[in-house]
């Protein structure tokens, strides 16, 4: 991806998710997603902490080299991992999203701090080295890799968060073509999806969301063993 591509491509991940939550009243907003268990606003709850976390993480520059890139920062979260930290983060997030007066107040916090999440990531990028690292989470990335895990999160959850808003707008073509590019990196140089997918349909199978048919299957080979590739 061209320099600066990284930021375009978390611009329009945040800004999909803002223009899909903006007009939502208080009844949309607790529709169910596809995670288990979340309504609209304690998804939008869970991808407004990464935005939080963007602040901090651009603001924390880390001695290289990384410890990860863009793909195998994900390898930690594929499942299968922690389930009992997954629930306990899951019964936070209900919580923390439960505590606002309404859950269109989760909608003001995050139109608040994802356009300065975005910006924070365009000031970082021009001045950023080619190995230039920050650190998140225990691990130490590059500044493109580390907008790039934003991207990605943020297109899923794009996808999650629509299940039941049939108007809502799709994720950006720039920030769709990271996800599956990050997508593409799990599932191995000598492995393709199947050429009936789109990059949804990709998506969403590959992080669970929705089955495998038994076209699939027969269409991956061995390779359907690996499915899912993402939690």
């Amino acid at each position: 991806m061209k320099p600066g591509g990284q930021h375009i491509a978390l611009a329009q991940a945040y800004d999909g998710i803002t223009r899909t939550v903006a007009d939502l009243d208080d009844a949309d907003l607790q529709r169910p997603t596809r995670c288990r268990g979340w309504l609209v606003a304690d998804l939008l709850f869970h991808v407004l902490c990464d935005a939080q976390r963007a602040l901090v993480t651009l603001a924390s520059p880390a001695d290289g080299p990384a410890d990860v890139d863009d793909v195998s920062y994900w390898r930690a979260f594929t499942p299968g991992g922690d389930d009992e930290a997954s629930v306990r983060h899951a019964q936070w997030v209900r919580r923390s999203a439960a505590a606002f007066d309404r859950p269109s107040g989760v909608v003001r916090l995050w139109r608040d701090t994802a356009p300065a999440a975005v910006r924070a990531a365009g000031s970082a990028v021009p001045i950023a080295e080619p190995h230039d690292c920050v650190t998140t989470q225990g691990h130490v990335l590059r500044v493109p890799d580390f907008l790039a895990t934003l991207t990605t999160e943020a297109v899923i959850h794009h996808l999650d968060m629509v299940v039941e808003l049939p108007d809502a707008p799709a994720p950006g073509a720039v920030a769709v073509d990271v996800a599956v590019a990050t997508v593409d990196g799990l599932l191995s140089d000598d492995a393709v999806r199947p050429t009936g997918w789109d990059d949804r349909e990709y998506l969403l199978k590959a992080t669970g969301r929705i089955p495998l048919t038994d076209r699939d299957r027969r269409e991956l080979g061995e390779v359907a063993g690996w499915f899912p590739l993402l939690g």
